[in-house]
Order: C-alpha cells, then structure tokens, then sequence
C-alpha cells in the first residue's frame, strides 16, 4: 500500500475524541436538553433535525443502547415521544416529561422587549390552500419564494418535480474511514475536527472568488480540504469545530487532499442525519444542501402518498414492484443500501418504460409514413464493387445488405450504422447512395465541421474514381451509364460556387450533395432527395437533423458514428432506430501500440516523436486545455505549443490547433499538417474527429486521465490510417491506482465496443460523448447499465403498444399523461 504524508502542521491542537462512554459524556445532557426542547414543541418535524443532528454527533457505541427504529425525523410524533421516554430510563434520568429547557434572553431580545412601540405589521404573502401535485413552488404555504426560484433554475417548479429531484448520491455517515486509511482515486467520508482554515483571494475567468483551504484531523492524521467559492468559509470552519466530509481523494504535491467536497458540521442544529444515509441533492448556485433538504422532506411528507401510480398493478406483479409512494420515500430516505436500490429499480423502470413507449410510438409513426421503394439494376451495385480497389470485408457486406433491404421498402428506412474508426463505413454510405442515384433520386451526406465534409467529398471523389479535387465534378461512372454529379457546399463555399451548387441542387442536375450546417439553410432546396446520411449525428441538434429529414418527403436515413455505442445506450438513446455494427477491420491494418507514461518519462515521449518526424512521418501532441488554469492542472495547447516550439523541437515545424480558433484558421493549420507542411501538431481535442492525414504515427496525450476512455479511443483513432506501424502515448501526473488502471485497459485493446463499456460505466451516459447533447435522456434513477430492466422496459412497451396503440386504455392513462407531460421536454428526434 502506498503511503502519503498526512500531516501538514508540526504542532497540531490535540483532536478530542469523537464519542465517550454515554453516562459521563456532557453530551449526553445536552442530548436531553434537546430531546426537551423538542417536546415542547408537540415532537414535532421542525425540531426533529435537532435531535438526529445531537444524536449522530454523540451516538453512544453501547449495544443496549435504545436506537430508534429508523431515522427520527422519519418517525411520527407518538414515536418520538416514546423512544424519547425509553431513552431517558436507559441514561438514568426520569421517564416523567423532560423539564423545560432554560434559555437566556439575548441582549438583542432584551433590548427588544424594552421597547414601547411595537414593530410594524408585516403585510402577509397571500399562499393557495388548496394545492396539489402540480401547484407552483412559491404559491405554497411554508416555501419561501426566493429558494423557489432557484430551484426553478434545476427544473424543479412544482411538488411532483421536488419528488423527483432524486439524490445523486447519500453520504454514509456510518461507513467512515480514518484519514491515515485513505486511499486516492475513490469517493471517502472522514470524520474529524477543524484545525485550521484559511480563505486567499483569487481571480479566475474573471471572476473573483476564494480559495479557502481548511485542515481537518483525527486520532490518525489530518488532510487538506480545498474549496473555490465566491465566500470566505474560513469564518465557518472553526477551529475545534467537528465535521464531516466527504469527497474523492486525491494526491496533490504528495500530500492527501480532497477537493469541493459535500461536508456538513456536526454541531450545526439545522444539520439533518437520517438513518446514517444522508441525501445529497443536485444543486444550482445560490442553492445549498440544507434548504433542498428541507423542502424535498417538505414535498415528502405532504405530496408521496398523492402520487398516483402509473404501473398496472398486473405488471407491478410480474415484476415484483414496490409501489410508487413507498419508492418515491425510500429513494430519498432509504433505511439501507438495499432498501434504497430496491426504490431506485422500480423508479428507473418507470423511466426507461416512458422512454420505450416514445420511441417505438415515435418509430411506428415514422414507418406509417410513404417513402421511396429504391432496387437499382443489381448491375449497378456490382460495377460500384468491381471498381473499388479493395473488396469488402463480411461486416460490411452485412451490413451493406441491411441498407439496401431498407431502401427497397416503400416506408422510410430509419437506421444507425456503427463502426470503429477506420472500418470503412463511408463505402457503405457510397453504396446506398449509387443506388438511390440509379434510381433517379438524389442523396446527401451531412457533416458536423468542414473539415469532415472536404474529406467525406474527397473520400466519395476517390471511391468514384477520381482523386482531383473540385467543388462540383461530373464522375464518369461506367456502371451507372452516366457521369455523377457531386458537389460540396460548406460555410467557406464563396458566393458563385454556392450559386452553382444550391440551382444543381434544385433543379436534380445534382446527384450527391456533401456538406455541413449549410445543407439545411433555407436557401437549399432538392429537386428529389431520397437518401440523407448524418455522419457523426450526436453532434447536430434535433432540430439541425429535422431539418435535413425535411428537404425532402420522406427521404430515407442512415445515420453514421464512429463512436461505438454501448448496446444499452444504443437501445436508450436510439430506440426508435435499426442499428448495424461494422464489427470487422479492414485486412493489413496493424493495431496501435499503446502505452501508459508517468510525467516524470515524457522524455521518451518526446523521443518516440523525433525518432518518426526523421522517419519522415508527422506526429500530434494533445493537450486537454487551450489555456492554463488556476483551478485545473493540466497542460494547455497553448503554453505547451510555444515551451515545445521553443525548448524541444526547435528544429522542428509546429501548428497549434484549438476550439477557439475560427473555421478559417482551423481549416488553413489542418490544411497544412495535411499537405505535409508542419511536422508535429499540438491540439487539443477539436481533431477527435478530424481529417485523415495518413502520414501521422504517433500521437503524445497530455493529462489522459482526464479523458474518457472512449475519447482516447477517437484521439488515438487519428493515426494508424496508412500501412505504417503507430504508436500512441498516455501521458498521465496521476498516481492514483484508478487512475492507472483505467489507462491501462485502453493500452490493453484496440476495440472499441469494449471501451465504450468500461467507459459508460464508468463516467455515465452525460459525459459519454465528451458533452452532455440535445436530446439525451432524462434519467435520473436508472442507469445505462439496467441492461435488465431496459430489456423489460421495452419488451413490456412493445407489449403495451401492441395490445393498445393508442394507450386508451383506463389502466394505460396515466402512462399516457406522464408521456405527454415530458414529450416537450425530452426532444427525442435521434436521427
């Protein structure tokens, strides 16, 4: 086990302990002074937090010790009552009623009780009585206007979205861990008292903020606790002062530290500890745990049991399924870790049932519609694979043949083609299209940057036969009968040749269009489009691919990644989608060699990239910044393009290429390590998907960690396009074993589907493509490893719309009305 230093000051104050033996410690009489104040309250919510909150704090380790049956917030005040009396006979202490708490006016009550003149009266808010799950925030009674509009803020407006304003997670305050124990890479909780805080100013884009940095200990050690806020918590963490925190742990100069972590003090009294398992709720700013908490155990306690259930008690049955109120309660307050994914199974179903039920409703509706019914002379396609200069490998044929049975159907075809990087989906893409321009229709293929769209262009013009470059060629095809006609119209299309492009397009003269965001402008129009590829589709908006779909009535759509896609995500996010997996390499494509590389052997890095440049090859280097940071460590393109330029490969051309640059620059810099004329380019990961340059072996990957693996796996994607052996270097600070590991599954494989895995698993489905994209869906209890109860979600769907199409079904209406309610919401065009 590796060993950190953990201490951080030479003469530390001496840590109290947490807990002593019940009878003697004085917090067991402050604990009854608690319990006593709260009774005179009726034992009622408002006090309950007070005594979970006294109650952690001191927690007699005694096995006789009465423990209330589940959290004491969570019990009715009869409950209270009697455990309270149960407690006071085990500490000694009469079973009569608790004496009345002594209090101490404060000068500021005694100044006020001095007064003559009573206080102005407060004109009262005006509150609706009558409310319901649907009634505003702010119109009920107890909610304070200002906390309303802040959660407005998280989509949360009513009680029944409150209800559904799910824990990210619970802080297990009885799985704690002594700070000497920790370990870097994972989510810990400590125990332990402030010995320190201090709070710097700092300015960070822009804005000015604190960085406040507190030390807290135990008996073991202590650790640094980091935080970047716009207030200086230093006057909260006092010394003395016993908290919890909880938080990833990291290494940061040697030493342990945890950064922006969840903490709450244990001698606060609005602190609220259930069970041990305490919500931690998303949040907004201007927006804390504690006021969430309030108001969701608020919407709890009045709203749960109102909450009708959209399930059919038959297929609650067939599956086992807790009731929606009972697993509403415990996905917020679960007594266990069982109990608590016991909720969550039954609430993710109800999600992933919604999202099968819109997307098969959404692909019915699709398929009802009339599209074109293409079968072009077998000729045709045989000439377009005879001219090739490669034959197609058994995955392509699969799938080729997939595509060409859609395209005969009279409905639309609707379908996700997949395949790694390299494997040759273009072909098949060219394919479908020869056959719809057999047939007299027209196609088009959509790319999301310019340079993906020259090359899509460039890629088709050399499929066809001819490797000269032009913006609008006549392809003589033998096998068609006629020369093919293909143009390219992007943003940087100047005046004239857009003029000549867009009237080809609508007069039919035009058969294949190539092109990015310009293809749907309202200046484009096709004379008869039968057949529209998105290449890259995660990222166009929804509305950006309605909007190609449009050009034409009901042209068929094939839609193209290069990301692998998990099946379940494929399954979640393109439901209403075919999908066909090219799952087979090109033959003499040699895999790239990975390896994982600490920063202290950047050198042999730096070493692997000259040895190729004097092979006469061309190198990238990947940055995961554009410029440096106060908050972030990591290298920036810009810093390391002008240290490299300058201390490492003076001899050597290098370009610098990011996402801030305009599309005319990126294009002239790509344009240049294409024709050969920069040897080494630093980037950051604007080339994920990028121009093919067949002359670049080896890629250098600053700060790998702080990719996904799926993204490694794009990066390394741009080299090993040409037959010579490439090389791609994982460049990591880290020391975490996590850390390690999860480099070293990338070094371990070149397949993509198995990445893609270990990657949604891993990081969740909204970082998955690197940015959280239009139209993913809302699922906040169910994950996309529920390869089960996906599986059941939409056989269950498919069932359901079978029997009742319509869902008119009495027992079906509420499924109905839910899938109305978020059809605004959830935008769930795919393709």
């Amino acid at each position: 086990m590796a060993e950190y230093n953990t201490t951080v000051s030479p003469n530390p104050p001496t840590p109290q302990p947490l807990r002593a033996p019940a009878r003697s410690d004085p917090r067991a009489q402050t604990f009854l002074n608690t319990l006593a104040k709260h009774e005179t309250t009726g034992f009622d919510d408002a006090g309950a937090a007070a005594v979970d909150r006294v109650l952690s704090a001191w927690a007699p380790p005694d096995e006789e010790f009465p423990r209330p049956p589940r959290a004491y917030g969570l019990l009715e005040p009869a409950d209270r009552r009697a455990w309270a009396a149960e407690v006071r006979l085990w500490l000694g202490s009469s079973a009569e009623p608790l004496p009345r708490p002594v209090t101490v006016a404060t000068k500021a009550q005694k100044r006020g009780a001095a007064r003559t003149e009573p206080a102005p009266p407060v004109k009262p808010v005006q509150r609706s009585r009558e409310v319901s799950l649907d009634t505003p925030l702010d119109a009920i009674t107890g909610v304070r206007r200002d906390l309303a509009g802040r959660l407005a803020k998280l989509g949360v407006t009513t009680p029944r979205e409150a209800l559904r304003l799910y824990p990210r997670r619970h802080l297990n305050r009885t799985e704690t861990t002594d700070i000497a124990s920790l370990q870097p890479g994972s989510q810990q909780t400590v125990l332990g008292f402030v010995w320190s805080a201090t709070a710097t100013p700092a300015f960070i884009n822009g804005r000015r903020l604190f960085r406040n940095t507190v030390v807290i200990g135990d008996t073991s050690g202590n650790i640094e606790i980091v935080m970047f806020n716009k207030f200086d918590l230093a006057r909260s963490f006092k010394p003395q002062r016993p908290v919890m925190v909880s938080g990833k742990v990291n290494v940061h100069r040697g030493r342990l530290q945890i950064a922006s972590p969840e903490y709450e003090f244990l001698d606060d009294p609005e602190a609220d500890f259930g069970a041990g398992l305490i919500p931690v709720y998303p949040l907004t700013e201007g927006l804390g745990q504690r006021p969430v908490r309030r108001l969701v155990k608020q919407m709890v306690t009045r709203f749960a049991d109102a909450l009708p259930d959209p399930l059919p008690e038959a297929l609650r049955q067939r599956h086992g399924f807790q009731g929606v109120a009972d697993a509403t309660r415990a996905a917020h307050y679960p007594d266990s870790a069982e109990a608590y994914e016991r909720a969550r199974a039954r609430l993710a179903f109800d999600e992933l049932l919604l999202m099968q039920l819109g997307a098969l409703n959404k692909r019915q509706q699709w398929l009802s519609q009339h599209g074109y019914a293409i079968q072009p002379d077998p000729s045709v396609l045989a000439g377009f694979r005879a001219s090739l200069p490669f034959q197609l490998t058994g995955a392509q044929e699969r799938v080729l043949h997939q595509v060409l049975r859609d395209l005969a159907a009279p409905q639309p075809m609707s379908r996700l083609v997949q395949g790694d990087v390299g494997s040759g989906k273009t072909v098949v893409a060219a394919a479908a299209l020869v056959a719809g321009v057999a047939a007299g229709y027209q196609g088009a293929i959509m790319a999301p940057t310019e340079i993906l769209a020259e090359q899509h262009y460039r890629n088709l013009s050399r499929l066809f036969g001819h490797d000269e470059f032009a913006a609008l060629e006549n392809l003589p095809l033998p096998y068609l009968g006629r020369p093919l006609r293909l143009g390219l119209l992007t943003g940087s299309s100047g005046a004239r040749e857009r003029r000549r492009v867009t009237e080809g397009a609508a007069s039919g003269e035009l058969d294949l269009l190539v092109g990015t965001h310009a293809l749907i402008q309202d200046g484009v129009t096709f004379h008869n489009l039968a057949i529209a590829v998105i290449d890259e589709q995660h990222r166009f908006g929804v509305a950006q691919r309605a909007s190609l779909r449009q050009k034409g009535h009901n042209p068929h759509v094939l839609v193209m990644t290069a990301t692998p896609i998990p099946r379940t995500l494929a399954l979640t996010l393109y439901g209403d989608l075919e999908s066909s997996v090219i799952d087979e390499m090109p033959p003499g494509r040699q895999p790239i060699a990975t390896a994982v590389l600490a920063g202290s052997q950047r050198t042999q890095a730096y070493q692997a990239v000259r040895r190729e440049v004097q092979a006469g090859r061309q190198a990238y280097i990947i940055c995961p910044l554009v410029e440096e940071s106060a908050t972030v460590e990591a290298r920036a393109a810009t810093v390391e393009h002008a240290r490299l330029a300058s201390e490492v490969f003076p001899d050597l051309t290098l370009g610098l290429l990011h996402g801030r640059m305009t599309p005319t620059e990126k294009d002239a810099v790509m344009a240049e390590f294409r024709d050969g004329a920069v040897d080494i380019l630093v980037s950051t990961t604007v080339i994920e998907v990028g121009i093919d340059v067949a002359n670049a072996t080896v890629m250098v990957i600053e700060g790998a960690d702080r990719f996904g693996l799926s993204q490694l796996h794009q990066l390394r994607g741009r080299v090993g396009r040409g037959g010579h052996q490439s090389y791609c270097l994982l460049v990591t600070e880290s020391i975490s074993v996590e850390v390690q590991e999860r480099l070293k599954i990338v070094a371990s494989t070149n397949d993509g589907f198995k990445l893609a895995e270990e990657d949604l698993r891993l990081r969740g489905p909204g970082e998955f493509f690197g940015t959280r994209q239009t139209g993913l869906p809302d699922l906040r209890m169910a994950r996309l490893d529920d390869w089960a109860l996906l599986q059941a979600a939409r056989e269950e769907a498919q069932e359901m719309l079978k029997v009742d199409p319509g869902l008119d079904r009495p027992e079906h209406h509420l499924l109905r009305a839910d899938l109305e309610r978020q059809q605004p919401r959830s935008q769930t065009d795919r393709s």
